[in-house]
């Protein structure tokens, strides 16, 4: 059963909240980053990403990028700008988009959980992202940044969570991308324990949901630590992480798009004919084309999109990873027609979100940078949570969470 821990976070006084709060490190590029901070000199991104106050040519993985993020955090919490809470806490994140809300419970997640399995993954991490967050950690001594999760829905946990959130909430702010934002503490050491309890007895595993990267960097980092410790017996703060658990049926994965820069020698007319093979290929004219269901797509190439719908025996909905459209695509499409293989080295394919709309796959194409757009019916909680279950690893680029966790609401310290 999974480890759900209270602790002593560090806040932002309630006046400074919605000025902290940044979005992750990995959402922005550096000079993104600086843009914003240039406009609100307390976001935690001189945390996150501390390159923000130094020169724009600085190495992104020099010891002074590390200590200036872990200077910075110093300086907010000497100020008084972050305060720890007195007394060990569990928290609730609310964040609604187009009028959908989500309620997550903010507490530590076990390094032994993610080391046993019970925290389960669906993705590879890269030894460099890793390593850069998992010196972030070590420099910093903090968890700066929480990591998502998800856990099977339980109706006891969800009863406690609609009482507390009836009393006002500690902050509430809309962010500048329309996103709001809420945080209640809870300090009443009855409604902790029982919270604590319903984890341990009811919810047997939960879910790297986005965040990889730093889920085993935090992991990484506690297990040097207890082998450095001689006198380590399992209570230290060390063992356990920040992660903010959301039930799995308040959650939604939006589409991730593809587009490529060629069709390795093909002209259009060639393309579409040896699409036909394995997909109904349909010319849907000029107006964007959004898949409807799975195992369909969408095409858009020369001006024009057409929908793709997978032919029978070009996939396996037995197979938790043939099922998945990022494989159907990459299977009989990528690799045989463009000659993409490898995902995450080849450099005539790039990857994007669909918060960004499908209109973003026709300007890519339209502007000339790239040759054709293929837009993506969203993976499903269920197919990522069986990929999950049976120890699979998703495609690269298969899922994206929206609205992300802001960074710096609550943050975790490693040693008291």
């Amino acid at each position: 059963m999974a480890i759900l821990k209270s602790f002593k976070g560090y806040r932002p006084r309630k006046e400074f909240a919605a000025k902290i709060a940044s979005r992750p490190y990995d959402v922005l590029n550096s000079e993104e980053a600086r843009e914003e901070v240039g406009s609100n000199p307390h976001s935690f991104l001189r945390v996150v990403k501390p390159e923000v106050d130094l020169p724009s040519d600085i190495n992104l993985y020099s010891d002074q990028v590390y200590q200036k993020g872990r200077e910075n955090l110093e300086a907010m919490i000497k100020e008084g700008i972050l305060v720890q809470d007195e007394q060990a806490s569990l928290y609730i994140y609310a964040q609604t988009m187009n009028g959908i809300t989500q309620y997550g419970l903010v507490g530590c997640a076990s390094i032994q959980d993610y080391m046993n399995n019970v925290i389960k993954k669906h993705e590879l991490t890269r030894p460099d992202k890793e390593e850069d967050r998992k010196t972030h950690i070590r420099v910093s001594n903090f968890n700066a940044e929480p990591v998502f999760f998800a856990y099977p829905a339980n109706a006891e946990i969800d009863k406690i969570v609609a009482r507390i959130i009836t009393a006002e909430s500690e902050y509430d702010f809309t962010a500048d991308d329309g996103i709001s934002h809420q945080l209640w503490v809870i300090s009443d050491q009855k409604d902790v324990k029982q919270l604590e309890t319903l984890f341990a007895a009811d919810v047997p595993f939960t879910y790297v949901a986005d965040g990889h990267h730093r889920t085993a960097a935090a992991a990484g980092v506690g297990e040097e630590r207890r082998k450095s410790d001689a006198n380590h017996d399992g209570s230290e703060e060390y063992n356990y992480f920040l992660a903010v658990h959301f039930p799995d049926n308040q959650l939604t994965i939006i589409d991730y798009n593809r587009v490529v820069k060629d069709l390795n020698g093909l002209d259009d007319d060639e393309f579409l004919n040896k699409l036909d093979t394995s997909f109904e290929v349909k010319n849907e004219g000029d107006s964007v084309y959004k898949p409807k269901s799975l195992h369909s797509f969408g095409l858009y190439l020369s001006g024009k999109w057409y929908s793709l719908v997978a032919r029978e025996g070009t996939y396996d909905d037995n197979d938790p990873i043939g099922q998945l459209d990022v494989t159907i695509l990459s299977e009989q499409v990528l690799a045989p027609l463009l000659d993409i293989t490898d995902l995450r080295k080849s450099k005539r394919i790039d990857f994007v979100g669909g918060i960004r709309g499908l209109e973003e796959l026709e300007r890519r194409v339209d502007s000339g940078e790239m040759k054709a757009a293929f837009a993506l019916y969203p993976v499903s909680m269920d197919q990522l949570m069986e990929i999950a279950d049976t120890d699979n690893i998703m495609p690269p680029k298969t899922t994206w969470f929206e609205p992300k966790l802001r960074s710096g609401l609550v943050i975790h310290e490693l040693e008291d």
